[in-house]
């Protein structure tokens, strides 16, 4: 059950693309800005996480709750297809509605189908294009409409999201996170005014469970750790972020991957 309790003064992040399953970047991005002192929107699309090859987490929206609220915060979960161009309309007046304004947007929400140039269909393309950029467009649009900051704010308001440069064999994922990459970096000249932050991060390839054996080894050799992230690793970088310590960093492509090589 979500924790709406009026009184915090806490600020408010909204986390897309958290509660599919406990174990995925924005599950983790959730946790740890919630230990750092934030409350929690997040988002989720269960038929998403349904049509993927891990194990189904149908509790997964209430057990992110419970380790939110054992971590002292209110949050509330928004189930969202953001395919749907009214969506983030709609999920920034819930939150607003059970916990206040938004102060951070982070996106961790994707649509991902390994796909290459000749089997990418246009059903496909226009899916990956409206979920992985007109989406994080829209939401970014309806923060800077919303958010109530100047220039010189000593709490500035925060715009991240997750980003990827693997294109090749998977086209429709690799070219909407190329359009994505370019609408948040003009939020942090065109927010400016706003006193808004807007970086994004390239995690590399994170171990959330997806991986087979083969994925899991042949990337650790690519990294000089010998090893690859889990999810905790990125998420530290968005609390960083998120801090004091970290507002004047902007503008930003931030590779949070280990050295992780790769082509394209």
């Amino acid at each position: 059950m979500p924790d709406t309790t009026p009184s915090s003064s806490r600020p408010v992040a909204l986390v897309t693309g958290a509660g599919g399953r406990t174990v995925n970047i924005g599950a983790a991005v959730a946790r740890s800005l919630a230990k750092t002192g934030w409350d929690i929107a997040f988002t989720y699309w269960r038929p998403y996480d349904d049509e993927k090859p891990w194990e189904p987490e149908p509790d997964a929206p209430t057990s992110l709750g419970y380790d939110l609220g054992s971590l002292g915060a209110r949050h509330t979960a928004v189930e969202a297809d953001l395919a749907d161009p009214s969506a983030p309309a709609a999920i920034f007046d819930s939150v607003e509605r059970d916990l206040g304004p938004v102060r951070a947007l982070v996106m961790c929400h994707c649509e991902q189908r390994d796909l290459n140039l000749l089997t990418t269909t246009v059903d496909s393309f226009d899916r990956h294009f409206a979920v992985n950029a007109r989406a994080p467009w829209l939401l970014i649009r309806e923060f800077g409409r919303r958010f109530q900051g100047t220039t010189n704010d000593a709490d500035p308001g925060r715009i991240i999201a997750f980003t990827s440069d693997h294109v090749v064999g998977n086209l429709p994922y690799g070219a909407s996170k190329g359009a994505l990459d370019r609408i948040t970096l003009a939020a942090a000249h065109e927010f400016a005014h706003l006193g808004v932050r807007a970086n994004i991060i390239n995690p590399g390839p994170i171990d959330t469970g997806w991986m087979t054996d083969e994925i899991r080894i042949a990337g650790s050799k690519q990294t000089p750790a010998g090893r690859l992230a889990g999810p905790e690793e990125p998420a530290n970088l968005v609390a960083f972020l998120c801090s004091p310590q970290g507002q004047w960093i902007n503008g930003q492509h931030l590779f949070s991957n280990g050295g992780f090589r790769t082509a394209l």
